[in-house]
């Protein structure tokens, strides 16, 4: 059954100011797949980041701003991290939170995953393109492919719900994924039960598992979600409209994107 992780009630280990909450393990999901921290810091706080040999992984900021790798980091960011990535995030302001996560072992969901880039790279995923719910209100920014980070071993992407907005069920097969909420609030239907997330709050999907969110409220509801593997098949519930996106031709600020994604059906999305 789903796990679902409350952000307010997650302890945190204070480290030189560093508050380090671990949101999945194996010990509370049953397996391996997939290891997440979010680490709240203090303006010139640094934080460890250590991938073991065959792991592979991302940090995306959540808010504030820091420094990785020679690289500046906003919320507008997400960066891929290689292989027995090593190196230190510094907190450029006060209550920077940032997300990170470790995909152990991860050539056994990547068969070509020698092939990912062996530096570390960043991607300011506003330039990505918009995407567009066919049926829906609801809009798409990839934040993780095999083009944008050179791998099959996860997948990203961030899913913005107006107000009175619904997603129709479906399940998938083939791989795990979580949805971590950014703003707002929203009701997830998890094999027909209704339940309440909000800011901070964590959901865990297992393969098999019927899934989908309404927004009731009169606000923005907005998450990302990732899956391990990326590949996985998408199965939707009788009556319900496949989840198929449409391109809008902009990026979320308005500009002609980086890129081009043409229409696609979700699960549907190799090559991009």
């Amino acid at each position: 059954m789903p796990i679902i992780i409350r952000g307010d009630d997650v302890a945190a280990v204070d480290s030189a100011g560093c508050r380090v909450s671990a949101l999945l393990r194996a010990k509370n999901i049953g397996n391996d797949q997939i290891e997440l921290d979010h680490v709240a810091m203090d303006a010139g706080a640094s934080h460890e980041l250590a991938l073991d040999d065959g792991a592979v992984g991302w940090l995306q900021v959540l808010s504030g701003s820091g420094t990785v790798g020679g690289e500046a980091l906003t919320v507008d960011h997400i960066a891929y991290l290689p292989f027995g990535f090593t190196g230190g995030f510094e907190a450029d302001a006060d209550d920077t939170r940032i997300m990170v996560a470790r995909v152990p072992d991860a050539g056994r969901f990547d068969p070509d995953i020698a092939n990912m880039p062996t530096e570390l790279r960043c991607v300011d995923w506003t330039r990505e393109p918009v995407l567009q719910s066919e049926h829906d209100a609801r809009s798409r920014i990839y934040l993780a492919t095999p083009a944008l980070a050179g791998t099959e071993a996860f997948k990203g992407e961030m899913i913005s719900y107006p107000p009175g907005t619904a997603a129709p069920e479906h399940h998938h097969v083939g791989a795990e994924h979580f949805q971590y909420v950014l703003a707002g609030e929203g009701t997830a239907m998890l094999d027909g039960e209704a339940t309440r997330l909000k800011a901070g709050d964590l959901l865990y999907n297992y393969q098999h598992e019927p899934h989908a969110f309404i927004n009731e409220t009169d606000s923005e509801f907005v998450f990302v979600e990732f899956f391990v593997p990326g590949p996985c098949e998408t199965v939707w519930s009788p009556g319900a409209n496949l989840c198929a996106w449409l391109p809008t031709g902009v990026d979320s600020e308005g500009r002609k994107p980086v890129r081009d994604i043409a229409y696609h059906v979700h699960g549907q999305d190799s090559g991009i």
